[in-house]
């Protein structure tokens, strides 16, 4: 079936492709992430605030169908319609594309010769293995290479990693522009986090005056293994041994396939949409082998890490570095070890390794990556 789809809005995009560029316009594609609060997201931001472009945004949101009643599945079959032909027809006239993922459909897409067409990708720095450092199935390999192939840049976090990134997409190192991370800029700027933390609470009232401990994990390619993510997790030990000082919140990875409603005990913050204030509300996050580590990190944030199950994680997907000796925090391989490792505060031990975590993955970051990634690509202005 998604074969079809690949070949319906191909077909569709080539026959917009004749229409006329419209140099002023800029198409920014989400396959994956429908709250664009991810460096797509600030980039946009940024160019917005130019006021000098027309922007279209495109979403996985776009083709999702709500069969929740008649009418939101109309609606939604509409904006689904709209994906494949307006949709279709605004990235085949954008001067500019900035996208943060793979978009299978891209293979069959012919672009214009003048289209500039950025990845900036949804994570930052090199922890996980990807793209042409993975295993893929030949077909799904080949439409990457093909969607790669049209890439013209790919922005990363820090020099350190834009080797990395060369060989991850198959591009030539000058296509790659360690520019910063842009969704990183927002960390720079002022907040008041008393309004911060009093709207969260209305939200979450059970918060309220309690320390917050984000445990965040990533999905599993094995679905069975996915299922079974949360039988790992003791709440109950959890509330018994720290229920008086902290309150655990639980944020599951939108490709998770279990239920959040295994979470008694705990607050679900799954469907919290602006991620960068969960960051900054939680005082200590575990997880395990998720980039979202990296945000907590660059605020110099405890960090936990439950590796419960290090060794299938590491046969399915590996790692750039050695994990245990890389992470910037200590792991645990049970419950019982990670409570105790939180409750002696060993993160503070590891400070050292957080600013060489920091430093590999970040560079010196100054708050001004979106401005750079704008003045460069769509501007041309080099520093």
């Amino acid at each position: 079936m998604k074969k079809v789809f690949y070949s319906i809005y191909a077909f569709m995009f080539n026959i917009f492709r004749f229409m006329p560029m419209k140099k002023n316009k800029i198409a920014f594609l989400s396959p994956h992430n429908e709250s664009f609060n991810d460096s797509l997201g600030a980039v946009m931001n940024e160019v917005i605030m130019r006021d000098e472009f027309v922007i279209c945004k495109i979403s996985c949101k776009d083709i999702m169908i709500d069969k929740s009643g008649i009418l939101p599945l109309f609606r939604s079959l509409y904006t689904a319609l709209r994906f494949f032909t307006v949709k279709a027809y605004h990235l085949a006239t954008s001067k500019f594309v900035f996208m943060n993922d793979n978009f299978m459909p891209m293979a069959k897409l012919r672009f214009k010769s003048n289209a500039v067409i950025t990845q900036l990708w949804h994570a930052e720095g090199a922890f996980k293995c990807f793209g042409m450092h993975i295993d893929q199935p030949e077909e799904i390999r080949n439409l990457e290479i093909a969607g790669n192939n049209k890439l013209s840049y790919v922005v990363c976090s820090s020099e350190q990693v834009a080797d990395i990134y060369s060989e991850a997409f198959g591009v030539s190192r000058y296509k790659v522009l360690p520019l910063g991370a842009p969704r990183t800029d927002e960390f720079f700027k002022k907040i008041n986090m008393e309004r911060l933390r009093s709207d969260f609470y209305k939200e979450f009232p059970e918060c309220k005056d309690k320390k917050l401990v984000l445990y965040a994990p990533t999905f599993r390619d094995d679905r069975a293994d996915d299922m079974r993510l949360l039988d790992s997790l003791d709440i109950q030990a959890f509330n018994d041994r720290f229920g008086d000082e902290y309150r655990l919140l639980v944020r599951l990875h939108p490709q998770v396939h279990t239920s959040s409603a295994e979470l008694s005990g705990a607050t679900d913050v799954s469907g919290y949409k602006k991620l960068n204030n969960l960051i900054r509300l939680a005082d200590i996050m575990v997880t395990d082998y998720s980039s979202i580590c990296m945000d907590f990190a660059f605020l110099d944030k405890p960090l936990y890490f439950y590796a419960f199950d290090l060794e299938k994680y590491v046969s399915d997907r590996s790692f750039y570095e050695d994990y245990e000796s890389y992470v910037p925090g200590p792991v645990a391989r049970d419950f019982q070890t990670l409570m105790n490792l939180i409750n002696n505060n060993v993160a503070q031990s590891y400070k050292r390794r957080m600013y060489d975590f920091k430093f590999y993955n970040f560079g010196t970051p100054d708050g001004y990556a979106s401005k750079r990634v704008v003045d460069r690509i769509i501007y041309g202005i080099e520093d």
